[in-house]
């Protein structure tokens, strides 16, 4: 290890923690490398590999699953962002404990009831998240929270990103701050430069940009690189909806120091075991909660419900509940597909409403 150079990881995120975290386990045989990008069995790969050997920071590595031992079997996943160990031959030998990850819920086979849930890594070793969305257009608050829940659940530091400032004529940036407690919300024009300064200031280590198509998520990252890097594309001018320009996850050097990760457009958002990252999105929400009469409170017809008060005050809007119910059964009800114990807890419950069900109508019949 003496020989090689990690001067030339540094651009791509390497640090003194890092080697201190990662050394331990590369003993004497094996290098650090960064994943730049992901193609089936290989990966483009940021690494110091030394003379007499290709002396350069982006090389292709191979990945040969059937050669991994049994504990590296999450290899199968690796992705953009991921730190891995390889020979010198340039094959991937293990994938190297990651800091944070962006997972988002995935259904393999068939569309039907017996289809499996499984997750996906859109990004891992993330240290801020970009959640972008169109200014120019309808705002939607429902997938600004569901991205959200997604950013504080890696355990990346999430920022809202209202794009195409220049293109609006009345962003609705105090709705969006209302439905994002915590966070930093800008509006930022990439083209125009509008806001960039700030948005610069804010970004720490590796930056991730998630969002729907159409975003303009691929004209931020090169105007955060200074060079047109990414492919762009403009919205379908007959609905104004966005179409897949870029089409893989790729990691770049950002100019300033850093790294930058875009990635495709999002069509669907599931989410994964996010029960944290809910409570960080709808931190008002649960706030109020602690205040309730009633600690297993429903917030629906409930005496003493301070969730219903402040609606009714206006100081929390309806539709913010209802977002948080919606997202909150939906993580639990993947959660149950996925964990056996909370299956068993689903099922005894569902069993336990239908006995009542059953009780109940049972009980009206001998009344008539």
């Amino acid at each position: 290890m003496s020989s090689v150079d990690f001067d030339l990881l540094v651009p791509f995120g390497w640090n003194s923690d890092l080697a201190a975290d990662y050394s331990p386990l590369l003993g004497d045989d094996l290098i650090p490398a960064r994943v730049i990008r992901m193609d089936r069995s290989e990966c483009d790969i940021a690494a110091p590999l030394p003379t007499p050997f290709v002396l350069e920071s982006r090389l292709t590595a191979t990945v040969v699953r059937a050669q991994l031992p049994r504990s590296d079997s999450e290899i199968s996943g690796l992705c953009t962002g991921d730190w891995v160990a390889i020979d010198r031959g340039r094959t991937v030998r293990a994938l190297l404990p990651r800091r944070t990850a962006i997972v988002r819920a995935a259904v393999s086979g068939q569309p039907d009831a017996r289809a499996r849930s499984a997750h996906q890594v859109l990004a891992a070793n993330v240290d801020t998240v970009l959640v972008c969305t169109a200014g120019d257009g309808d705002v939607d608050l429902g997938r600004i929270e569901r991205l959200l829940a997604l950013a504080w659940e890696s355990g990346a530091q999430p920022v809202v990103v209202l794009t195409k400032a220049d293109l609006a004529h009345d962003i609705p940036l105090e709705e969006v701050r209302a439905a994002a407690p915590g966070v930093t919300v800008l509006a930022v024009s990439a083209t125009a430069g509008v806001g960039m300064d700030v948005l610069g200031a804010l970004l720490r280590g590796t930056v991730a940009l998630i969002g729907p198509s159409g975003a303009g998520k691929s004209t931020l990252a090169n105007a955060l690189l200074g060079a047109e890097v990414f492919a762009t594309n403009a919205v379908r001018a007959a609905d104004q909806r966005g179409r897949h320009t870029t089409v893989h996850r790729e990691l770049r050097p950002l100019p300033g120091g850093g790294t930058l990760i875009d990635t495709p457009g999002l069509r669907s958002i599931g989410l994964w075991d996010a029960a944290e990252g809910l409570g960080r999105t709808f931190s008002d929400v649960e706030s109020l909660a602690t205040r309730c009469r009633f600690t297993d409170c429903s917030h629906r017809t409930e005496p003493g419900c301070a969730v219903l008060a402040a609606i009714d005050a206006g100081t929390l809007p309806q539709r913010r509940l209802d977002s948080y119910r919606k997202l909150t059964r939906e993580n639990e009800w993947l959660s149950a597909r996925t964990d056996a114990r909370l299956r068993a807890e689903r099922t005894k419950a569902w069993k336990e409403i239908n006995k009542n069900q059953r009780r109940m109508y049972k009980e009206r019949g001998k009344q008539r």
